[in-house]
């Protein structure tokens, strides 16, 4: 059995490794060790193996997601190693694989997730004095892309605040002057613009690109098809809910850099606590899809007057006529509205639960009394 933990952990040297026996999850060696620091569990001792005594600890099976939630929180990344094979068939040791990576930017579980902040993984590239960036929410499946001067990174890291950044490996990152979320460098060979061309394409089932007007754009492009297979990878499975990118223009938002975004409390205060801000004072959303997008327009202030212009009138839609309150209906409809963007992604990945399911199709037959 050791020597089978031992060829699968070779595979993730730098990653913690889940390896399910029976009930229990248990961890070896060094990751033992570490884990049982993190998660304050009880460190043992079972057996010598090439002359060194195998350290273990363990988590239950029922309660895993706990213990992942503080790890991920911690900017760590797990692998989670399951039985593949059919114990009813097999004599001896059951095959082992690893079925998923959890990673703090590509989380979908709800468990794992907070319920009114996106979770959101980004690429970066550097070419030609141009810097490509490349984002994710793969809990809602939203992809992408904008370029921009590298000494506007700092903003753009405070505007979207990544739980993991993924960089080229030969890329110096002395431009990261900001603190930043789990940072993973992955082969040069990734960042390949041509590649990543052909590999988007093929994500979103067209010839080419040019239908999301991203022609040119090679260091953000380079960026996104990195990302692309990162999360491929992490989830074991292609992300088919992930069908189109979007590009983000510079200056489409009112910039801001860290001090300003601080001293504004949008939506943290100045001490670092969750209210009273902005945020919290608005927030008063009937869904938890409502909250973040509300947070997301708080923290992109649009300069595009005409859009403004239309949400202006959006809301005096809703406020109505003196003695009618039209949004009073609206929000008495989106209490029962479950979490749609997120249990979509769990379908996509073949991990909605039955409860997942009815939600959906309660929420989907209110959609036409919303919409009228």
């Amino acid at each position: 059995m050791i020597q089978q933990y031992l060829r699968l952990k070779a595979q993730y040297p730098d990653t913690l490794m889940f390896y399910r026996m029976g009930d229990f999850y248990e961890l070896f060696f060094d990751d033992a060790e570490k884990a049982a620091k993190l998660l304050d569990i009880t460190l043992t001792r079972r057996g010598i193996s090439a002359g060194i005594p195998v350290k273990m600890a363990g988590v239950p099976y029922h309660a895993v997601e706990q213990y992942l939630a503080r790890l991920v929180s911690l900017g760590l990344s797990v692998a989670i190693c399951e039985q593949i094979g059919d114990s009813n068939i097999t004599k001896g040791l059951v095959d082992r694989g690893v079925t998923r990576i959890i990673t703090p930017g590509t989380l979908t579980d709800t468990a794992l997730l907070e319920e009114k902040r996106d979770c959101i993984l980004l690429a970066l590239d550097l070419h030609d004095g141009t810097l490509g960036l490349a984002w994710l929410n793969l809990a809602a499946g939203n992809f992408r892309v904008m370029e921009t001067l590298p000494h506007n990174l700092s903003s753009e890291l405070e505007r979207l605040k990544p739980a993991e950044i993924l960089l080229s490996e030969s890329l110096d990152a002395s431009f990261l002057t900001n603190e930043v979320g789990a940072l993973k460098r992955l082969p040069s060979w990734q960042f390949d613009a041509d590649t990543a061309t052909r590999k988007l394409a093929e994500q979103f089932q067209t010839r080419d690109l040019s239908g999301f007007g991203c022609d040119g754009l090679c260091p953000s492009l380079s960026a996104a098809g990195a990302l692309l297979d990162y999360v491929r990878l992490t989830q074991g499975a292609n992300i088919v809910h992930v069908r189109a990118l979007q590009v983000e223009r510079d200056g489409t938002y009112v910039r801001m850099d860290a001090t300003t975004r601080r001293n504004l409390e949008i939506s943290e205060t100045i001490r670092g606590e969750k209210s009273p801000t902005l945020l919290s004072l608005l927030d008063t959303c009937s869904t938890n899809m409502g909250s973040r997008l509300l947070r997301h327009w708080l923290h992109h202030p649009l300069r595009d007057l005409v859009t403004i212009q239309h949400r202006l009138d959006d809301v005096s839609t809703l406020i109505g006529r003196p003695g009618s309150a039209p949004y009073l209906v609206v929000r008495g409809y989106l209490k029962s509205v479950v979490d749609i963007e997120r249990i979509t992604a769990r379908i996509a990945f073949q991990s909605a639960r039955p409860r997942d399911l009815s939600g959906l199709r309660d929420s989907l037959k209110r959609l036409p009394e919303i919409i009228s």
